[in-house]
């Protein structure tokens, strides 16, 4: 094998063992992923809000933002559940770039793969210590999910993984709501595919141990847009699109039927200033239509304190290195703008 094996890892059991969480936190940690579970089941009919920045970068501004989002659900909790996102990997299409967090704590620095374990959990701990808030992840690499799956409320499966088999299988085992993205091809029948085998119990290998899962009955679908034939961004959230998902649910009649519209990727052609318009528009789709109504549970949305992005070495706080993203003025007036539309 072309490889340098640098260094054995630890096991996520000794990571969580020096990094623990408390029994108070772990009630917290329960009490609040319910509500969110809640929401995916129909039993809580908040809107929810996966939002914040593409790719975590910066712990420090990272949770300031996240602090900022505490102070705003207070004043829209009886309308809308905020879930932050803490996007500690970021999938490259090619391989290359920053890859994240658990590649690299620090962006100006070499990969460290232990201080990067390290430095998410400590960064996911520290949201709900200092906010209450659990938060969304990506689930990039499945092998990887144990090291923070005790502190995870929500989690994503990105377009162009959410057709590999051990990310499909991985979230047929976790307890917490799963958000499977639509392909980069826009395919409902590959997404309908990948919610099915989520859903649904199975046994397989993972980290070295035979396993069994029960599926995860709240296993749904985000509509992120897709790409055409000319690598063009081609939009999926207008009422067509929902009234073709709720079709494809009914169909299949699988539990929970659910979907959360992302508003940047396709969705927007990466230009993040679009969200505010999208999610007015599916809003009202929302009110025109009872069915998509109970569908769409909510939005995923990238928003960061700084409006754009920038490059690595430019170091303005508070701003993406990754995707550009919506900045916090715009991000708490659409917030607001959302409750008043509710």
């Amino acid at each position: 094998m072309n490889m340098n094996f640098k260094c054995k890892l630890p096991i996520p059991a000794e990571v969580k063992s020096e990094y623990p969480v408390s029994e108070e936190l772990g009630k917290v940690i329960a009490e609040r992923n319910e509500k969110i579970a809640e929401i995916i089941r129909g039993d809580n009919d908040r809107l929810m809000l996966i939002i914040g920045p593409c790719s975590a970068d910066n712990e420090d501004s990272v949770i300031d933002y996240i602090c900022r989002l505490r102070e705003v659900q207070e004043k829209v909790n009886d309308k809308i559940l905020i879930v932050p996102r803490i996007y500690t990997n970021k999938p490259r299409t090619t391989g290359k770039g920053y890859k994240g967090m658990l590649h690299q704590p620090d962006p100006s620095q070499k990969p460290d793969m232990y201080k990067g374990i390290v430095a998410i959990r400590k960064m996911h701990l520290r949201a709900i210590q200092e906010t209450g808030f659990t938060c969304a992840d990506e689930m990039l690499y499945p092998e990887n999910h144990r090291y923070l799956n005790d502190l995870l409320g929500y989690v994503a499966v990105g377009a162009r993984s959410v057709e590999n088999q051990q990310h499909r299988l991985t979230a047929s085992g976790l307890n917490v709501p799963v958000g499977m993205k639509n392909p980069v091809s826009g395919s409902l029948p590959v997404l309908m595919n990948s919610i099915e085998a989520a859903q649904s119990g199975h046994t397989f290998l993972y980290r070295g141990w035979e396993v069994v899962t029960e599926g995860n009955p709240l296993a749904h679908a985000i509509l992120r847009g897709y790409e055409n034939h000319h690598s063009q961004s081609m939009p999926n959230y207008h009422y067509e699109n929902l009234q073709l998902l709720d079709q494809f649910y009914e169909a299949k009649g699988f539990s929970n039927p659910a979907c959360i519209i992302d508003t940047n990727h396709c969705n927007s052609g990466k230009r993040p200033f679009e969200q505010p318009r999208i999610v007015k528009e599916v809003l009202s789709s929302r009110r025109y239509d009872d069915r998509i109504r109970k569908l769409v549970k909510g939005f995923m949305i990238e928003s960061y304190i700084e409006d754009g992005n920038q490059k690595v070495d430019e170091h303005v706080y508070g701003k993406s290195i990754t995707d550009p993203c919506l900045g916090w003025v715009k991000t708490e007036q659409m917030i607001m703008d959302i409750a008043d539309r509710l």
